[in-house]
């Protein structure tokens, strides 16, 4: 099986055009398993098949797999690497591209150098789930405890600002989806981010009665109206170097607890990727980053 190694802020995935590679479906989980260990398979935070389509509306379709095998919805830095990988193996010769992935379409803009290649992807990541039941997560504060921000058409069963115990440690969650489960937690000004023992707080987040489908939860420090640090524990992956649809999440959570402005350079271990939010709960969230070829290659499979 031919393959592409590929990273978006050093949020890396293994990716195989599926026009080509004709995997059964009933061995993709497997092979996500397989390929994504960092020993013995190609190492990855997962696999992401990029597939035709039969549908005038829709360029490709991003099918992703997490590093556990298990079925992601959406992944930001994922969806910016497909997209420098199809204009880039000339897949496409389009500049403005709509990707579906688990039945969600995003619209997306490239930015090309001289060489013709991809240097930068903007993604419309579609408006944000603020409704507990829909993130899903099975706790609110609710939006009249929202400090008066200017913002509008936001839920009445947000979760905001709510307690949560994990690790034998209390928090508070401000829970966004962005076609996959967010757990936003704001950290105080003296907290050591660097030092932070993620790999022991992470997992009682993910599998935290409070989210039925599990979460991703990023920790995230203030730094300016504009900037913020920024770690991630990716549900079914573990720690990751970045997650585009955390950047995403941790700017509307920033913005709906009025702690920055409505651009956010959102600094992560692999990079910076920028989101913007105008704070209207029907408007989308835009996010902006780089896509980066690592190398191609083959496995026996």
């Amino acid at each position: 099986m031919n393959f592409t190694k590929m990273h978006g802020c050093g949020n890396d995935y293994v990716y195989i055009d599926g026009a080509k590679e004709l995997v059964p479906q009933d061995q993709k989980s497997d092979l996500a398993v397989k390929v994504s260990d960092r020993h013995f398979g190609i190492g990855s935070d997962g696999l992401i098949f990029i597939n035709p389509v039969d549908d005038p509306e829709v360029d490709f379709e991003m099918e992703m797999y997490n590093a556990d095998g298990s079925r992601s919805e959406m992944c930001g830095n994922g969806i910016r690497c497909v997209a420098k990988f199809v204009y880039d193996h000339r897949l496409t010769d389009k500049k403005s591209l709509t990707i579906i992935s688990a039945g969600k379409k995003k619209f997306i803009d490239l930015t090309v150098d001289d060489n013709n290649l991809v240097t930068r992807v903007k993604v419309d990541m579609g408006a944000p789930i603020l409704s507990a039941p829909q993130v899903p997560v099975t706790v609110s504060a609710g939006s009249d405890k929202l400090d008066a921000n200017g913002l509008s058409n936001i839920p009445s069963d947000i979760c905001f600002k709510a307690p949560i115990t994990a690790a034998g440690r209390d928090w508070e969650i401000t829970c966004v989806s962005m076609g996959n489960p967010h757990a936003v937690v704001i950290l105080p000004d003296d907290f050591d981010l660097a030092g932070f023992e993620i790999e022991k707080f992470g997992p009682e987040f993910e599998n935290h009665p409070f989210f039925p489908n599990r979460t991703n939860t990023e920790f995230v420090k203030i730094d300016d109206r504009n900037n913020v640090h920024m770690r991630v524990w990716e549900r079914g992956t573990g720690e990751t170097l970045a997650c585009g649809t955390g950047c995403c999440a941790t700017t509307v959570a920033c913005i709906l607890n009025g702690l920055t402005d409505s651009t956010v350079n959102v600094h992560v271990l692999g990079g910076t990727v920028t989101c913007s939010w105008n704070g209207d709960g029907s408007s989308p969230v835009i996010m902006e980053g780089p896509g980066t070829t690592v190398f191609e290659g083959a496995i026996e499979i």
